[in-house]
């Protein structure tokens, strides 16, 4: 997931892989956004398959792929963060990963069901695939090597969890993926310590906090790309357009644009300057990709939302629709929270505030209808967004030296 510093001696060794870095902005390259275009429909196939299985197994399940799918989309952003992808060795890696993240999503609907075995092969294929591919590229002496050596010792743990849990029942694949997720999420938190390996250290992790920081907000506009797809392809199928179907059309596309706003009036600037002037730099990138992990979560879970206010807008909200009306927004808030927090060193109150204001709409959400609770909780991240531009216009807090 992150390459070690390059000291004096990693200068000494060049390679005709890596980005060039001249102190200014690596910009993101077309390769890397024809790539995301795989997780526009990983993103869509999320939420179309927790919409047709709201129950508590069913979201288990989902957040057990999209961490699966999270990891696949994070791991390859550090490796391209540090090797050029309009190198032709690079560009061919990027592309065969694409190819099986690609088959990876399009198992996900039977993940759970007879293609657990192909979700799992294609995911551990791209995972170990990448690490591997990057390790033997890296002469042994370079700084970057003995960091890809103890990733690939993780993945390769992992791909063992994966693998018995592509063969496993369905409940018992649920515990070994889950073992499989955490071992790649926990390890870099421990440097991928491995015996006889050694480990690596957050303060020789270096990035471009631009690239990282583009990268993430791209992400970002893939996932609230598919709560405008969503409410669109609800309003294409409704029989007759009427007024209550319209009503919450205008609440979902307001609800995605406070979404987008919210996010997006932490100026890229300040979450580039969060990564590059801080003493652990690798660390603040790893916190930025475990922040937007949560945030986008909740932007799955609106889309979510979103469909069911579309398409039952009179309907009183079941538990379960209730529940994920409600968890879409907080989840979405509490993960800006983080990611603000991360950027600025300050945890923003209104965030919080708005998560509290979305738990008293539980008893209002007993008894009114999707649409009602539809346009509260939209209000509710748009009094946070109001909120949130008053403070940062008023001073932004310095950000972490």
């Amino acid at each position: 997931m992150m390459g070690k510093r390059p000291t004096s001696a990693g200068e000494a060794v060049p390679h005709p892989l890596l980005r060039h870095r001249d102190g200014h902005h690596a910009r993101v390259t077309y390769e890397e956004l024809f790539f995301d275009l795989v997780y526009v429909f990983a993103v869509t196939q999320l939420s179309h398959e927790l919409l047709h299985n709201l129950t508590a197994t069913g979201v288990i399940e989902t957040l057990i792929v999209w961490f699966t799918v999270w990891l696949g989309w994070q791991y390859t952003c550090w490796v391209t963060n540090w090797f050029d992808p309009q190198t032709p060795r690079i560009r061919g890696m990027l592309f065969a990963t694409m190819l099986l993240a690609l088959v990876m999503a399009s198992s996900i609907p039977q993940a759970f069901g007879d293609r657990g075995l192909v979700f799992a092969g294609a995911y551990v294929a791209m995972q170990v695939g990448r690490t591997a591919f990057i390790a033997l590229q890296l002469p042994a002496g370079h700084p970057l090597a003995p960091n890809y050596r103890r990733m690939l010792g993780w993945t390769s743990i992992a791909a063992v969890f994966w693998i018995a849990g592509g063969l496993a029942a369905p409940e018992t694949r649920a515990l070994l993926w889950l073992v499989a997720v955490l071992c790649e999420y926990v390890s870099p938190m421990f440097g991928f310590a491995l015996p006889g390996m050694g480990r690596s250290r957050t303060q020789d992790w270096t990035i471009e906090g631009g690239h990282l920081a583009e990268r993430c907000q791209l992400f970002v506009i893939v996932a609230l790309g598919e709560t405008v797809l969503a409410s669109g392809a609800s309003l294409g199928s409704a029989e007759v357009w009427t007024p209550a179907v319209l009503l919450a059309l205008l609440s979902t596309f307001i609800g995605t644009l406070a979404m987008w706003w919210l996010y997006f009036g932490t100026p890229s600037r300040d979450a580039t300057a969060a990564i590059t002037r801080s003493a652990d730099p690798g660390r603040i990138g790893a916190y930025f990709h475990y922040a937007h992990a949560i945030l986008i979560v909740g932007v799955i879970a609106t889309a979510v939302g979103n469909d069911l206010v579309l398409a039952h807008p009179h309907a009183a909200p079941a538990v379960a629709q209730l529940a994920i009306l409600l968890a879409g927004p907080a989840l979405y808030l509490l993960g800006s929270a983080v990611y603000k927090r991360v950027v600025y060193g300050v945890l923003p109150v209104s965030h919080l505030a708005g998560v509290l204001m979305l738990l008293a709409l539980v008893p209002v959400g007993l008894t009114a209808g999707t649409l009602v609770l539809g346009w509260l909780t939209t209000g509710v991240v748009l009094v946070v967004s109001f909120w949130d531009t008053y403070r940062m216009r008023g001073h932004r807090p310095d950000t972490r030296s």
